[in-house]
């Protein structure tokens, strides 16, 4: 039966990502590095601690070379100088209607400060329980996170359903046994192929979402 929706937070309940991208490219140019945007949306869901060497990796640099807080630091600033609040269209409201029938929970890769800040003024009160980039040692892919999350809600892994949008939420969601919806916010539709379905975009996310009975393959 299921219990819980699980939610990735930057491109599935908030179009944020392009404001980190451009966060972390200010943060890298400083450091003397260069960075595209596909990097960063590659390895989105991770936390700094494991997406930062595979960033430093991809500007062609040796991560030990550099101190992740001091590039993660300028990231933060400059995050808070450009982002601007959005929440996908129709989110809110399909988040108010699925609390009433499922138990709800957002697992981000990023910092609890930008995370809860983002939900306390987007979604107050929506989610049972919230996993941070801080709160694992093992960020996405690896499953910790989702674990967690199961944890918090006091559920099995078999009554929950993740939606992700990004290649490493998927590894993660799968790797943890969880069913997972897949939508292609940010990466092209093949890349999140390891997920059970993958939806066309957010409008068919939530009619699906709203649709769902007692079990996550309905």
């Amino acid at each position: 039966m299921l219990k819980a929706l699980i939610f990735d937070m930057d491109g599935v309940l908030v179009d944020s990502m392009p404001f980190h991208a451009a966060a972390w490219k200010r943060a890298f140019l400083e450091m003397g590095m260069e960075i595209r945007d596909e990097d960063i949306y590659a390895i989105e869901g991770s936390n700094p601690n494991t997406g930062l060497p595979l960033l430093i990796r991809c500007a062609g640099e040796d991560p030990e070379a550099f101190d992740f807080e001091e590039i993660t630091a300028i990231y933060r600033q400059e995050f808070g100088k450009i982002f601007e609040l959005k929440a996908f269209d129709g989110m809110k409201e399909c988040l108010e209607t699925l609390k009433s029938r499922y138990l709800l929970s957002v697992v981000s890769g990023s910092d609890r400060l930008i995370v809860n800040g983002i939900l306390n003024q987007l979604f107050p009160g929506v989610f049972d329980a919230v996993v941070t980039g801080d709160d694992v040692i093992y960020a996405k892919p690896h499953p910790d996170p989702f674990l967690k999350a199961v944890e918090l809600l006091q559920v099995r892994k078999e009554e929950c359903l993740v939606i992700e949008n990004a290649i490493f939420g998927v590894e993660s969601a799968k790797r943890a046994d969880i069913y997972c919806i897949g939508v292609p916010t940010y990466v092209d539709f093949e890349q999140l192929d390891r997920a059970d379905l993958v939806v066309g975009g957010h409008r068919e996310l939530m009619e699906h979402l709203l649709s769902l009975g007692s079990s996550p393959s309905i």
